[in-house]
Protein backbone atom coordinates (compact mmCIF):
# COMPACT_ATOMS: atom_id res chain seq x y z
CA UNK A 1 0.00 0.00 0.00
CA UNK A 2 1.44 3.43 -0.64
CA UNK A 3 0.25 7.17 -0.04
CA UNK A 4 2.08 8.18 -3.25
CA UNK A 5 -1.65 9.38 -4.62
CA UNK A 6 -1.10 12.34 -2.55
CA UNK A 7 0.20 15.36 -4.00
CA UNK A 8 1.85 17.75 -1.05
CA UNK A 9 0.87 20.87 -3.77
CA UNK A 10 -3.00 21.54 -3.83
CA UNK A 11 -2.86 24.28 -5.71
CA UNK A 12 -0.29 25.99 -8.29
CA UNK A 13 -0.46 29.66 -9.80
CA UNK A 14 2.69 29.79 -11.90
CA UNK A 15 5.71 29.97 -8.89
CA UNK A 16 2.86 30.53 -6.41
CA UNK A 17 1.90 27.54 -4.59
CA UNK A 18 -0.25 26.50 -1.87
CA UNK A 19 0.62 23.41 -0.14
CA UNK A 20 -1.69 20.65 1.73
CA UNK A 21 0.72 20.93 5.08
CA UNK A 22 -0.03 24.69 5.31
CA UNK A 23 -3.80 24.13 4.70
CA UNK A 24 -3.86 21.63 7.56
CA UNK A 25 -2.20 24.14 9.91
CA UNK A 26 -4.71 26.83 8.62
CA UNK A 27 -7.44 24.29 9.70
CA UNK A 28 -6.25 23.43 12.82
CA UNK A 29 -6.04 27.35 13.89
CA UNK A 30 -9.84 28.39 12.65
CA UNK A 31 -10.93 24.93 14.58
CA UNK A 32 -8.89 26.12 17.81
CA UNK A 33 -10.22 30.03 17.13
CA UNK A 34 -14.28 28.15 16.81
CA UNK A 35 -13.70 26.69 20.07
CA UNK A 36 -12.32 29.08 22.01
CA UNK A 37 -15.29 31.03 20.60
CA UNK A 38 -17.18 28.30 22.25
CA UNK A 39 -15.60 28.56 25.64
CA UNK A 40 -16.08 32.11 25.64
CA UNK A 41 -19.56 32.04 25.22
CA UNK A 42 -19.79 29.43 27.89
CA UNK A 43 -18.04 31.64 30.02
CA UNK A 44 -14.89 29.24 30.45
CA UNK A 45 -12.90 31.91 28.72
CA UNK A 46 -12.01 34.32 31.15
CA UNK A 47 -11.20 37.75 28.68
CA UNK A 48 -13.59 39.49 26.55
CA UNK A 49 -14.26 37.40 23.50
CA UNK A 50 -13.26 39.85 21.35
CA UNK A 51 -9.86 39.77 22.10
CA UNK A 52 -9.37 35.88 20.72
CA UNK A 53 -8.49 37.48 17.69
CA UNK A 54 -5.62 38.60 19.11
CA UNK A 55 -4.90 35.28 21.04
CA UNK A 56 -4.50 33.03 18.34
CA UNK A 57 -2.42 35.62 16.05
CA UNK A 58 -0.09 35.29 19.07
CA UNK A 59 0.08 32.02 19.42
CA UNK A 60 0.52 31.39 15.57
CA UNK A 61 3.51 33.38 16.14
CA UNK A 62 4.84 31.80 19.30
CA UNK A 63 4.34 28.41 17.39
CA UNK A 64 6.38 29.14 14.65
CA UNK A 65 9.03 31.03 16.24
CA UNK A 66 9.07 28.02 19.19
CA UNK A 67 8.62 24.90 16.75
CA UNK A 68 11.26 25.83 13.81
CA UNK A 69 13.70 27.10 16.81
CA UNK A 70 13.78 23.40 18.36
CA UNK A 71 14.12 22.08 14.93
CA UNK A 72 17.17 24.24 14.07
CA UNK A 73 18.83 23.97 16.79
CA UNK A 74 18.26 20.74 18.65
CA UNK A 75 17.28 18.14 15.96
CA UNK A 76 19.37 19.64 12.89
CA UNK A 77 22.01 22.17 14.12
CA UNK A 78 24.57 20.27 12.35
CA UNK A 79 22.94 21.08 8.78
CA UNK A 80 21.31 24.27 9.25
CA UNK A 81 24.52 25.57 10.28
CA UNK A 82 25.98 25.39 6.99
CA UNK A 83 22.59 26.06 5.36
CA UNK A 84 21.49 29.26 7.30
CA UNK A 85 19.33 30.28 4.13
CA UNK A 86 17.41 27.25 4.49
CA UNK A 87 16.31 28.00 8.03
CA UNK A 88 13.01 29.69 7.55
CA UNK A 89 12.11 27.38 4.88
CA UNK A 90 8.92 26.01 6.89
CA UNK A 91 6.81 24.69 3.83
CA UNK A 92 9.44 22.03 3.42
CA UNK A 93 8.17 20.91 7.06
CA UNK A 94 11.09 21.15 10.09
CA UNK A 95 8.53 22.13 12.95
CA UNK A 96 9.03 20.13 16.36
CA UNK A 97 5.70 20.42 18.60
CA UNK A 98 7.54 20.51 21.98
CA UNK A 99 9.17 24.04 20.46
CA UNK A 100 5.60 24.64 19.52
CA UNK A 101 4.11 24.34 22.89
CA UNK A 102 7.04 26.38 24.29
CA UNK A 103 6.39 29.05 22.09
CA UNK A 104 2.78 29.09 22.67
CA UNK A 105 2.83 28.95 26.43
CA UNK A 106 5.18 32.13 26.18
CA UNK A 107 2.90 33.83 24.24
CA UNK A 108 -0.14 32.87 26.66
CA UNK A 109 1.97 33.87 29.31
CA UNK A 110 2.12 37.32 27.87
CA UNK A 111 -1.56 37.33 26.66
CA UNK A 112 -2.74 36.59 30.03
CA UNK A 113 -0.29 39.25 31.48
CA UNK A 114 -1.94 41.78 29.32
CA UNK A 115 -5.22 41.06 30.51
CA UNK A 116 -4.45 40.18 34.30
CA UNK A 117 -5.65 36.89 34.29
CA UNK A 118 -4.03 33.96 35.44
CA UNK A 119 -1.57 32.08 33.52
CA UNK A 120 -3.98 28.91 34.08
CA UNK A 121 -6.71 30.52 33.03
CA UNK A 122 -5.76 30.95 29.53
CA UNK A 123 -3.63 27.91 29.36
CA UNK A 124 -6.48 25.92 29.70
CA UNK A 125 -8.27 27.53 26.91
CA UNK A 126 -5.45 26.61 24.34
CA UNK A 127 -5.33 23.21 25.78
CA UNK A 128 -9.08 22.53 25.27
CA UNK A 129 -9.32 24.85 21.87
CA UNK A 130 -5.60 23.64 20.45
CA UNK A 131 -5.56 19.74 21.24
CA UNK A 132 -7.12 19.17 18.13
CA UNK A 133 -5.59 21.25 15.62
CA UNK A 134 -2.86 18.30 16.21
CA UNK A 135 -4.42 15.81 14.44
CA UNK A 136 -4.70 18.44 11.14
CA UNK A 137 -0.84 19.00 11.70
CA UNK A 138 -0.11 15.30 11.40
CA UNK A 139 -2.45 15.11 8.74
CA UNK A 140 -0.26 17.88 6.70
CA UNK A 141 3.14 15.56 7.94
CA UNK A 142 1.26 12.49 6.27
CA UNK A 143 0.27 14.25 3.30
CA UNK A 144 3.69 15.80 3.10
CA UNK A 145 4.60 11.90 3.36
CA UNK A 146 7.84 12.94 6.53
CA UNK A 147 8.09 11.70 9.91
CA UNK A 148 6.80 8.24 8.92
CA UNK A 149 7.15 5.36 10.74
CA UNK A 150 9.70 1.99 11.21
CA UNK A 151 9.64 -0.60 8.57
CA UNK A 152 7.04 -3.19 9.72
CA UNK A 153 5.38 -6.70 8.27
CA UNK A 154 1.94 -5.65 9.88
CA UNK A 155 -0.94 -5.66 6.48
CA UNK A 156 -1.49 -2.31 7.70
CA UNK A 157 1.79 -0.53 6.67
CA UNK A 158 1.86 2.07 3.81
CA UNK A 159 5.14 2.90 1.28
CA UNK A 160 5.73 6.00 1.78
CA UNK A 161 7.68 7.81 -1.19
CA UNK A 162 11.56 8.79 -0.79
CA UNK A 163 11.64 6.09 2.66
CA UNK A 164 12.64 3.35 0.75
CA UNK A 165 10.83 0.11 -1.01
CA UNK A 166 9.36 -1.53 2.58
CA UNK A 167 6.28 -0.76 4.58
CA UNK A 168 6.13 1.29 7.21
CA UNK A 169 3.91 2.36 9.78
CA UNK A 170 2.03 5.40 9.44
CA UNK A 171 2.98 6.89 12.89
CA UNK A 172 1.50 10.48 11.91
CA UNK A 173 -1.68 8.92 11.91
CA UNK A 174 -1.39 7.24 14.99
CA UNK A 175 -0.04 10.78 16.43
CA UNK A 176 -3.28 11.83 14.67
CA UNK A 177 -6.14 9.46 16.33
CA UNK A 178 -3.97 9.64 19.87
CA UNK A 179 -2.71 13.36 20.47
CA UNK A 180 -5.65 15.40 18.09
CA UNK A 181 -8.82 12.84 19.03
CA UNK A 182 -8.36 11.03 21.94
CA UNK A 183 -6.82 13.66 23.85
CA UNK A 184 -9.08 16.00 22.53
CA UNK A 185 -12.00 14.80 24.15
CA UNK A 186 -10.45 13.87 27.47
CA UNK A 187 -9.86 17.23 27.69
CA UNK A 188 -13.37 18.58 26.38
CA UNK A 189 -15.05 16.61 29.34
CA UNK A 190 -12.52 17.19 32.08
CA UNK A 191 -12.71 21.04 31.52
CA UNK A 192 -16.37 20.28 32.86
CA UNK A 193 -15.76 18.70 35.40
CA UNK A 194 -12.76 19.98 37.21
CA UNK A 195 -12.94 22.36 40.25
CA UNK A 196 -9.62 24.72 39.35
CA UNK A 197 -8.11 25.70 36.76
CA UNK A 198 -4.46 24.52 36.20
CA UNK A 199 -5.53 20.92 35.87
CA UNK A 200 -6.89 20.57 32.37
CA UNK A 201 -3.26 22.17 31.00
CA UNK A 202 -1.02 19.91 33.07
CA UNK A 203 -3.45 16.85 32.18
CA UNK A 204 -2.56 18.15 28.62
CA UNK A 205 1.44 18.08 29.22
CA UNK A 206 0.48 14.29 30.73
CA UNK A 207 -1.69 12.84 27.94
CA UNK A 208 0.73 14.40 25.27
CA UNK A 209 4.06 13.17 26.42
CA UNK A 210 2.66 9.63 27.05
CA UNK A 211 0.91 9.12 24.12
CA UNK A 212 3.95 10.77 22.05
CA UNK A 213 6.48 9.06 23.83
CA UNK A 214 4.13 5.48 22.85
CA UNK A 215 4.31 6.28 18.78
CA UNK A 216 7.77 7.05 18.99
CA UNK A 217 8.33 3.17 19.27
CA UNK A 218 6.65 3.26 16.12
CA UNK A 219 7.91 6.57 14.49
CA UNK A 220 11.68 6.52 12.63
CA UNK A 221 13.92 8.17 14.55
CA UNK A 222 15.39 11.19 12.87
CA UNK A 223 18.79 9.96 10.65
CA UNK A 224 20.98 12.76 12.30
CA UNK A 225 20.21 12.28 15.25
CA UNK A 226 19.55 8.36 15.95
CA UNK A 227 18.65 6.55 19.54
CA UNK A 228 20.12 8.13 22.95
CA UNK A 229 20.34 6.11 26.08
CA UNK A 230 20.42 2.40 24.56
CA UNK A 231 17.29 2.99 22.40
CA UNK A 232 15.06 6.58 23.72
CA UNK A 233 14.52 9.00 20.52
CA UNK A 234 15.33 12.45 20.91
CA UNK A 235 11.39 12.85 21.20
CA UNK A 236 10.60 10.70 24.17
CA UNK A 237 13.61 12.71 25.90
CA UNK A 238 11.80 15.59 25.07
CA UNK A 239 8.61 13.60 26.29
CA UNK A 240 10.27 12.81 29.66
CA UNK A 241 10.79 15.67 30.13
CA UNK A 242 7.37 17.17 29.92
CA UNK A 243 6.09 14.85 33.04
CA UNK A 244 7.73 16.95 35.88
CA UNK A 245 6.92 20.12 34.08
CA UNK A 246 2.92 18.54 34.63
CA UNK A 247 3.51 17.48 38.09
CA UNK A 248 4.64 21.05 38.95
CA UNK A 249 1.93 23.05 37.19
CA UNK A 250 -0.59 20.09 38.46
CA UNK A 251 0.85 20.90 42.22
CA UNK A 252 0.72 24.50 41.29
CA UNK A 253 -2.80 24.48 40.14
CA UNK A 254 -3.77 22.74 43.46
CA UNK A 255 -2.41 25.41 45.27
CA UNK A 256 -3.73 28.36 43.81
CA UNK A 257 -7.21 26.99 43.24
CA UNK A 258 -8.48 29.62 41.13
CA UNK A 259 -12.14 28.67 40.69
CA UNK A 260 -13.83 26.73 37.11
CA UNK A 261 -16.40 29.20 36.39
CA UNK A 262 -18.44 26.46 35.09
CA UNK A 263 -18.65 24.85 38.34
CA UNK A 264 -19.25 28.18 40.46
CA UNK A 265 -22.64 29.44 38.93
CA UNK A 266 -20.93 31.91 36.52
CA UNK A 267 -22.07 29.90 33.18
CA UNK A 268 -22.75 31.85 29.99
CA UNK A 269 -21.78 34.93 31.31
Amino acid sequence: MTNSWFDPVLISLGPLQVRWYGLMYVVGFAVGSWLLGRLAKSGFWPVPKEAIDKYVTGLIVGMFLGARSFYVFIYNWDYYSTHMDEIFHVWRGGLSFHGAVVGMCLATAWFAKKYKVHFFQIADCMAVAGSPGLFFGRMGNFINGELYGRVTTSPIGMIFPGAGPYPRHASQLYEGILEGIILAIILYFVHKREKHYGIVSSLFLVGYGVFRFIVEFFREPDSQLGYYFGGLTMGQILCLCMLPIAGAMFLWARKTKIPNPLLAGHAGK
